[in-house]
């Protein structure tokens, strides 16, 4: 009651413009400043969306008459005091030039709020700074003690209505200086107009820690205003990064940054593998430093130091400049040669490689290594442990990093028993353990364990990766741990619902749809059509691909355009379009690609089947033209949980098809034309029965397609896809 008195009170002090021309002779110079200041409230009025002369923020009452109070009177005050104030405002002008300040300080607030800097909230407060600081100003007094305590976004608002100050060069330092802390991240973009302030060395300093490849990317122009200003700084590391920008083959040198500083290593020891152009740079040599690096920073990482690298992570940091360099002098050699028998030609590529280099070549390439890349890879490093080889000590010598991804990717392959024979039993369920913990901390970690159970045959691991993950989840409870609680609560009832003697529905316990099976009446638009679109791509293998299937439409309605072709089911119930693989060095098939897509979305056709039939380096371009919310994604290539993680969130309620390997013609088109012909027929589709009887129908194929068939992953097996979208669907529950 007594809030809804004052908000009539404050209405009555507002709407009654006349009261302070009642009591303050308003001289007809200085009307239209207070008409001004009236307007702006009652704009400022409007931001809650109603304009009653109350601001309101939500349903507390003593917050709202706050914001009221704070529209409706404050300023009111201040006019007031301006005009009664003939001592320190005298004449016109300055009275002018301080209802502007009232004005300026409202529109301010209220432009702020509109563009999300400041919240309705704020006013109060903002207007608190504002007094005083007007009053200070008045009084002759600076005003930078009181910028000094506040923070950015008033400091900002408040150094733009006091412009005119004449202490206005150091209240934008001051507030720039604000502005750096809460983003460091801007400091080079926005530091040139303050090169020679005081305070810009230790601003360049933190910039350097922020982002070194960014600031070696400035150091390398010396004659710009913030090149001048880094290449004259004394701080260690920026001096250091300054030097490497104008050293040859810099990015080169950009990943030991951090042993640089600290002189574990020199300029030198790294020039002779960098050398001094392709003709003398060593290849192994650079890679196995970069190795040798990795596993030294993996120590600092770990607890109890907890201690990230300078250029660790980032574009051309040392994890990227590994896998880069994994990729391009041994994975993508290997990989080009997947059809030479002669191992000794095929895998000539990683001869001068160690045991741990293997281990980081295959950890780095997880989306990139063909299955008999990684198989035969793999047989070498355990070949390599000697006769006796031991999995823990080859893992103690990589300080276990990223070994949740070897393991991971091991049990995809079948390898993980082999692995695991190679140590005690007791080292091997302590692994396994180290495994399944800590999963709270990475959600990338968590998809790993999820995709790891399905590869696994052994019933007792499979026991104790389920008895770690109980464990795990009643220790989260303890701990209050709510993350905790829901990743391992997750996993457990994944685990527990792959045994089908548990008769878990995991649609049901998690709230998503059937994992097992789909509805045809689920695939269907309004109109009743399934629609289907394939991306194909305009390389040597789309070529000899796309005829095949093109021809596998037999009593379809099959339309070729210029670009695409169309096959419509004899029911006319199922539409599919595939884009023709036009030159992909001309960019045809980009080209094609595009225009198919808008011709379905001219026509309302939104596809619920999207297909991918490419190797993993186009997957991107298919991810990034996918028209959102299909159904079934069949990919030519690995998930991964980057690739799983951004499917999903274009499609997330999609069912999964992913290989292990590239996809295989000789394979994708049985599985796309089973598909198709089961909706086709009006019949829901069954993810169990048709990988049996796919499986039936490919065992009398040679042991190449054998094999590629049973890289590939059915929907109801791809855990990770599952955990990630029962776990975006808790979050989503729960926000």
């Amino acid at each position: 009651m007594k809030y809804g008195l004052l908000f009539f009170i404050l209405s009555v002090s507002f709407f009654g413009a006349s009261a302070l021309s009642d009591t303050t002779d308003i001289p007809l110079s200085r009307k239209s400043r207070h008409e001004d200041i009236r307007r702006e409230q009652i704009s400022c009025d409007k931001l809650d969306g109603k304009e009653d002369g109350m601001l309101r923020a939500g349903t507390n009452d003593a917050e709202n008459a706050r914001l009221t109070e704070a529209l409706m009177r404050k300023p009111n005050e201040f006019r007031y005091w301006i005009e009664k104030n003939d001592e320190q405002l005298p004449s016109n002008n300055d009275k002018v030039r301080y209802l502007r300040y009232v004005y300026d300080e409202l529109d301010r607030f209220r432009t702020g709020v509109r563009s999300k800097q400041i919240l309705i909230t704020d006013l109060p407060a903002l207007m608190g700074s504002f007094e005083k600081m007007m009053k200070a100003k008045a009084a002759g007094s600076s005003m930078l003690p009181f910028l000094q305590d506040l923070p950015y976004s008033f400091a900002r608002i408040n150094s733009v209505v006091f412009s005119d100050s004449a202490d206005t060069h150091e209240a934008e330092a001051i507030v720039y200086r604000k502005y750096a802390a809460l983003h460091p991240d801007k400091i080079l973009q926005t530091i040139a107009p303050y090169a020679n302030e005081p305070y810009a060395d230790s601003l360049i300093s933190l910039a350097c820690t922020i982002n070194p490849v960014q600031f070696y990317n400035y150091a390398q122009s010396p004659n710009s205003t913030v090149g001048k200003l880094i290449h004259r700084s004394t701080n260690p590391m920026v001096m250091k990064v300054a030097e490497l920008s104008q050293t040859d083959n810099a990015l080169l040198y950009f990943p030991f940054l951090d042993d640089l500083l600290s002189e574990r290593q020199s300029i030198d020891s790294i020039r002779k593998f960098v050398g001094n152009g392709d003709n003398t740079y060593d290849s192994v040599g650079y890679y196995k430093l970069l190795i040798n690096t990795a596993t030294a920073y993996s120590r600092r990482m770990a607890a109890p130091f907890k201690d990230t690298p300078i250029a660790y992570y980032g574009d051309n940091g040392l994890w990227q400049t590994l896998y880069n360099k994994a990729k391009t002098h041994f994975i993508n050699q290997i990989n080009a040669l997947h059809d030479e028998n002669n191992l000794n030609i095929r895998m000539r590529a990683i001869q001068p490689l160690s045991a741990s280099d293997l281990y980081y070549m295959m950890v780095a390439g997880e989306n990139d290594i063909y299955t008999s890349s990684y198989k035969h890879s793999f047989n070498r490093m355990m070949q390599l442990m000697g006769t006796r080889p031991h999995g823990d000590s080859l893992l103690l010598s990589v300080n276990f990093d990223h070994f949740r991804k070897f393991i991971k990717m091991a049990a995809n392959y079948n390898k993980l028993d082999t692995f695991l024979r190679t140590m005690p039993r007791s080292r091997s369920e302590q692994l396994m353990k180290a495994f399944t913990a800590h999963l709270d901390n990475s959600l990338e970690d968590a998809v790993d364990v999820a995709d790891s159970y399905a590869s696994i045959t052994d019933p007792k691991l499979q026991q104790s990766m389920l008895a770690n993950v109980i464990q795990n989840e009643q220790q989260a409870i303890a701990d209050n741990n709510h993350n905790g609680q829901v990743i391992y609560g997750l996993l457990k009832t994944i685990f527990l619902s792959a045994d089908k003697k548990n008769n878990i529905d995991i649609s049901a316990a998690f709230g998503i749809p059937p994992v097992y099976d789909v509805s045809n009446k689920y695939m269907q638009d309004e109109k009743g059509r399934i629609v289907e679109q394939v991306f194909f791509y305009g390389d040597k293998d789309g070529k000899t691909f796309y005829p095949s299937f093109r021809n596998s439409f037999a009593g379809w309605k099959v339309t070729d355009k210029k670009e695409w072709m169309e096959a419509v089911s004899p029911k006319g119930n199922v539409w599919v379009f595939a884009n023709k693989p036009l030159d992909s060095d001309a960019n045809l098939d980009d080209s094609a690609q595009v225009h198919l897509g808008n011709y379905l979305e001219d026509q309302g056709m939104k596809p619920s089947i999207v297909v991918h039939r490419g190797h993993s380096y186009w997957l991107p371009h298919t991810m990034s033209r996918m028209p959102g919310d299909a159904k079934i994604v069949v990919l030519g290539s690995c998930g991964g949980y980057q690739n799983l993680n951004e499917i999903l969130g274009i499609n997330p309620d999609a069912h999964i098809i992913s290989t292990k390997e590239i996809g295989a013609g000789d394979i994708n088109r049985p599985i796309l034309s089973y598909i198709n012909n089961v909706f086709a027929s009006g019949q829901d589709l069954s993810w169990p029965r048709m990988w049996q009887t796919l499986t039936k129908d490919f065992s009398s194929e040679s042991s190449n397609i054998r094999e590629s068939w049973d890289d590939y992953i059915p929907p109801y097996k791809n855990l990770g896809a599952i955990f990630l979208k029962a776990y975006n669907k808790k979050v989503e529950e729960e926000q």
